[in-house]
């Protein structure tokens, strides 16, 4: 009987030991990981690139930036909360480096233009990165100034750099549209040849 409780009490603290073992490990997992604010035009368009991008644990929709608290895409769309359509990206940056996902972001939409995107136009639209810490700020402005000396685009970028303070996450139909909405018009003529133009130059950046 003693050598079978004595089995029992060591058995227990194994499967203790390995449940807090298990713990720890998910807890550095989630210390991996990063998240960023990206405001680049419709945020269909820019979440339906990022969810195609190894290394992004997530990316939702939604509104930054702006002084109205909850807003509603009808709101939004007014211009008057001073919000942005955005997406939030959480992503590990041992897959993928905070600099690639600028560099993604940065050549998937485009920079120069003020308030527009396309046939998108409005403060809503803006180009803006939302940063979360000091070393995102940096690397942000090294990328946005190493881009502006490589002359890809005839006009100056006009991308805003600015301190994340808020996010609030799209109605539940916006998440996923252009999955669920491929044949859509603005899908079809706008979202998928912005996605194959992606994954070309991309390539080898996208998920498995």
């Amino acid at each position: 009987m003693k050598k079978i409780a004595f089995i029992l009490i060591v058995n227990t603290l194994a499967i203790l030991l390995t449940g807090c073992k298990a713990q720890k490990n998910v807890e550095t997992m989630n210390v991996k990981n990063e998240t960023v604010t990206l405001g680049a035009g419709c945020f269909w368009c820019v979440e339906a690139i990022f969810s195609r991008v190894n290394g992004v644990i997530k990316v939702e929709s939604g509104y930054s930036g702006g002084h109205v608290v909850n807003p509603t895409y009808q709101e939004v769309c007014t211009g008057n909360t001073g919000h942005a359509e955005v997406v939030q990206v959480t992503f590990n940056p041992d897959i993928i480096p905070f600099a690639k996902i600028l560099e993604i972001y940065f050549k998937t939409h485009d920079p120069t233009t003020l308030n527009r995107q396309g046939d998108d136009i409005g403060t809503q639209y803006r180009s803006v990165i939302f940063y979360h810490n000091e070393e995102q700020m940096v690397t942000a402005l090294e990328i946005k100034n190493q881009l502006e000396a490589a002359g890809i685009w005839n006009s100056p970028i006009i991308t805003a750099i600015e301190p994340y303070k808020n996010f609030y996450k799209a109605e539940d139909y916006h998440q996923s549209y252009y999955e669920g909405n491929r044949n859509q018009s603005y899908c079809r003529m706008v979202i998928t040849p912005k996605l194959e133009k992606f994954e070309k130059v991309f390539s080898d950046y996208l998920k498995p």
